[in-house]
């Protein structure tokens, strides 16, 4: 490799250091802070919760960049597709037929295949109105998806409604996102972080041309309909992971998209599926080791993160047009 394209390529990734050494930062503050010396014990464990964030933090950040691009818009998330309300439903579901103890009595293993299967299996079938359409109508794909997100929103509703009161707390408390009880469903999730980005790295230069949109793309030789389906497939399999995996997180993907495209200051892919990364995971295990290590856990991590991605939807709601 050349001394130019050393240079260039050393220029074009700059942004990403300050970001990995705030991660590298807060990963040794999380592993470390209040161990106390016990490390067989708090090494594994943290371990793990350290995994699980990370794995989330590629799934949301990446998964929302990927869908912004093709919808080209910055206020959408791949949640409007229904993913949160179907997962919702299916633990109502659950707990609805099973009972309380049957439900928590799950292996987790099997429940997390039951949940991914079900959710990639509805994107797929969502995916159905594109190919008819010749992958020109994204936009009724999207409205689909969010009257469907009605439906089971309504249905979970309906049956939270009918269980006990023991059973309707089992439910509630399965709705939100929990970082604290994945370590059976992180091998799985590992396995489909790691294709998933190799397959979709070698698709940052298209995905560049995508955001330009339809036209545009068709107009530079791009097989728009196929390439679109491809990115839309791993879109949904990283959101239905990234679900399963933890729960429902709706606004976190725009909280991290907006940070990251404000601090990279490009639209090459090349930069912002790295820096996505990176902000997401700052955000996740630098706001866990603060409420778990700092504050004891007297707040929860992801009702914070949604209210500060609430905020975000609506300044870029709000916002004048440049």
């Amino acid at each position: 490799m050349s001394k130019e394209k050393t240079a260039a390529l050393s220029g074009l990734y700059r942004p990403l250091w300050p970001a990995l050494a705030l991660l590298a930062a807060s990963c040794v503050l999380f592993m470390t802070l209040g161990a106390n010396g016990h490390w067989d014990f708090v090494l594994p464990r943290r371990g793990m919760v350290l995994a699980s964030l990370l794995l989330v933090a590629y799934s949301v950040g990446v998964s929302t960049l990927l869908f912004q691009t093709l919808t080209n818009n910055p206020i959408l998330t791949p949640s409007v597709l229904g993913f949160d309300s179907l997962y919702v439903f299916l633990q109502t579901l659950l707990v609805a037929v099973l009972g309380g103890i049957g439900y928590s009595s799950l292996p987790q293993t099997g429940k997390f295949a039951f949940e991914l299967a079900a959710m990639v299996g509805g994107s797929l079938l969502l995916f159905q109105t594109l190919m008819r359409q010749g992958g020109r109508d994204l936009a009724r794909m999207i409205l689909i998806g969010v009257v469907f997100g009605i439906l089971f929103r309504s249905l979970s509703s309906l049956l939270q409604r009918l269980l006990d009161p023991e059973e309707f707390a089992v439910a509630q408390s399965n709705t939100f996102a929990s970082f604290n009880t994945v370590n059976a469903k992180l091998g799985v999730s590992a396995v489909i972080a790691l294709v998933s980005a190799f397959f979709l790295w070698r698709e940052r230069y298209k995905l560049d041309v995508l955001l330009l949109g339809r036209d545009q793309a068709v107009n530079l030789g791009l097989n728009y309909r196929r390439d679109m389906l491809w990115i839309l497939f791993w879109i949904a399999v990283l959101t239905a992971t990234a679900t399963a995996l933890v729960g429902p997180v709706s606004f976190f993907g725009l909280l991290v998209v907006a940070l990251s495209d404000r601090f990279c200051g490009s639209i090459r892919h090349s930069l912002r599926l790295p820096m996505a990364f990176l902000t997401a995971s700052v955000l996740l295990v630098g706001g866990q080791t603060v409420f778990e290590h700092l504050l004891g856990m007297k707040a929860v991590l992801s009702v914070v993160i949604e209210f500060a991605g609430g905020l975000v939807f609506l300044w870029l709601v709000l916002r004048k047009p440049k």
